[in-house]
């Protein structure tokens, strides 16, 4: 599913970097929960997230802990749609109790249609203006646990659904 991110208010790059600034200090809490990922990383997501939300390319983006057999152990997830509410939630909250004894960080990005109509070029130039490298794959699937829909982050007309996956 796409959505579109056409309102009446005009979705700007400080709409964009105050959305990727809620989901970096849920990063933080993460990192201060699990140690994971560090700050320097958490700078970089953050700087991609501004690009790819400003220029309206993000589906859905999310990250967290996986087993080697790639399950969710805890993770969040944000789904990018429009909205006609102008602000939005605080960031915090995250579950701090999971066990991710043996597990890895991954962080996972879904782009919309937008991004796959421009042409390697194209896609290259939104690259060059910022330091995360990704490669294609697939997301964990789901561990042994539950998602909860709990939060949710806004701006120009533009809101960040959180859900958090959590363990048993």
């Amino acid at each position: 599913m796409t959505y579109s991110y056409t309102n009446t208010d005009s979705f700007t790059i400080a709409h964009a970097r105050k959305l990727a600034g809620k989901v970096s200090a849920d990063m933080n809490q993460c990192r201060l929960f699990y140690g994971q990922p560090s700050e320097i990383g958490i700078a970089q997501y953050q700087d991609e997230l501004v690009v790819m939300l400003a220029d309206e390319y993000v589906d859905k983006y999310e990250f967290g802990f996986k087993t080697s057999d790639d399950s969710r152990v805890v993770s969040w997830r944000y789904t990018v749609t429009a909205s006609g509410d102008l602000e939005g939630g605080r960031s915090g909250g995250l579950h701090a109790k999971a066990d991710i004894s043996g597990a890895v960080w991954f962080n996972f990005m879904w782009t919309n249609t937008k991004w796959w109509n421009l042409t390697d070029a194209g896609r290259e130039t939104v690259r060059a203006r910022h330091k995360i490298v990704r490669t294609s794959g697939e997301p964990p699937t789901d561990g042994a646990g539950r998602w909860v829909q709990d939060r949710s982050y806004g701006a120009g007309g533009v809101v960040l659904q959180r859900e958090e996956f959590r363990p048993w």
